[in-house]
């Protein structure tokens, strides 16, 4: 049977979002089920895990750092780990993420050093040490990476066996100190008035916008969408904290509820992020306001009114139709009494 391996992040995702001790089941390549195999691989000292969650270190540039992370098998077997470090983003839904081992990185990615893979006994942990090496010539702000352990493991195709790669990993933010620049600006704003065709209920305007990081540090996005008398604040809580890295954006989408169509709304986006330092504390930046615009034609009641003005142009028709009639019947009345009394008159 032909066997392709294709390489892909399969399991990274919530770890590498910062939950520090995600499991991961999977079969390695060449092994059956029985052998299936699970792992976390957590921050820690040289002694073992120490509760940190992710990795942040302010660095100077040219300055190097050692630190260590521990792989733990949970499994029944003992395991041959691919250790790896990669460049960090932020996906479309706001999970952190590193990327796939076919794709090359370019910056803090490839400033961690660390070995090529670990052999951890069933039941065992071991700590890994890596050293990160800020290059002398880089820019000042915030860089990610990740670090993950993987396996190998098979998965049937269609007509052939697939390797996938499954990875557990966690978040490396290195900041390079100097001046910090945070920007950011808000793009591709897009607004639509979503109309209830019941004319006795209101519809809605549906918000979706670009946050753009223009600066050189990470922020965490916050503002409020001020439209149709309403003030949405965003990101909504139950979403969390919702952070973008430098050169990248994130949408967000919002939705005004209750709203009248009134033909046209002015509104803003208050855009106001905070920066969030490697000590974990926040500081803010001056928000900015984006402009936008939007009409709301109220079509149903507008068709209403229109069906009313023409049964009340019909029903004024009538009457006036039936009043010319009586009016006529009338003149048609006094002209034949007219002509009645002729003839009296003349004998």
């Amino acid at each position: 049977m032909n066997r392709t391996r294709l390489r892909t992040a399969l399991a990274a995702l919530a770890t590498l979002a910062g939950v520090a001790a995600l499991t991961v089941t999977a079969t390695p390549a060449g092994a059956d089920e029985a052998a299936a195999v699970s792992w976390s691989v957590t921050p820690a000292d040289a002694s073992g895990p120490d509760g940190r969650v992710a990795i942040e270190h302010s660095l100077d540039a040219g300055a190097t750092i050692d630190d260590h992370f521990a792989v733990r098998n949970l499994g029944t077997e003992a395991v041959s780990f691919r250790v790896a470090a990669a460049d960090g983003f932020y996906t479309r839904n706001g999970r952190f993420d590193m990327l796939p081992s076919d794709q090359e990185s370019v910056d803090a990615g490839t400033w961690i050093a660390l070995p090529e893979s670990v052999t951890v006994e069933p039941g065992g942990t071991v700590v890994v040490p890596f050293t990160i090496s800020v290059p002398e010539n880089v820019e000042p702000g915030d860089h990610a990476a990740g670090i993950a352990a993987s396996v190998l493991s098979l998965k049937q195709g269609e007509g052939a066996e697939v390797g996938v790669e499954s990875r557990v990993g966690f978040r490396v933010m290195t900041r390079v100190t100097g001046e910090l620049a945070p920007a950011f600006s808000a793009q591709n704003v897009r607004a639509d008035y979503r109309t209830s065709w019941n004319p006795f209920e209101p519809g809605r305007i549906d918000v979706s916008f670009d946050v753009v990081n223009e600066g050189n540090t990470r922020l965490e996005v916050g503002g409020v969408l001020a439209l149709a008398g309403q003030q949405v604040p965003f990101p909504d809580e139950s979403a969390g904290g919702q952070e973008i890295l430098p050169e990248e954006r994130h949408t967000l989408s919002l939705v005004v509820d209750q709203v009248w169509p009134l033909f046209a709304f002015p509104g803003e986006i208050a855009l106001a992020p905070s920066v969030t330092t490697a000590d974990g504390q926040s500081t803010e930046v001056v928000p900015a306001a984006t402009p936008l615009f939007i009409w709301a034609i109220p079509w149903p009641q507008l068709l209403v009114l229109a069906g009313l003005t023409l049964i009340a142009m019909a029903l004024l028709w009538r009457r006036n139709r039936s009043t010319r009639r009586i009016e006529e019947l009338v003149r048609q009345a006094r002209e034949a009494g007219r002509r009645d009394a002729v003839p009296e008159r003349a004998a």
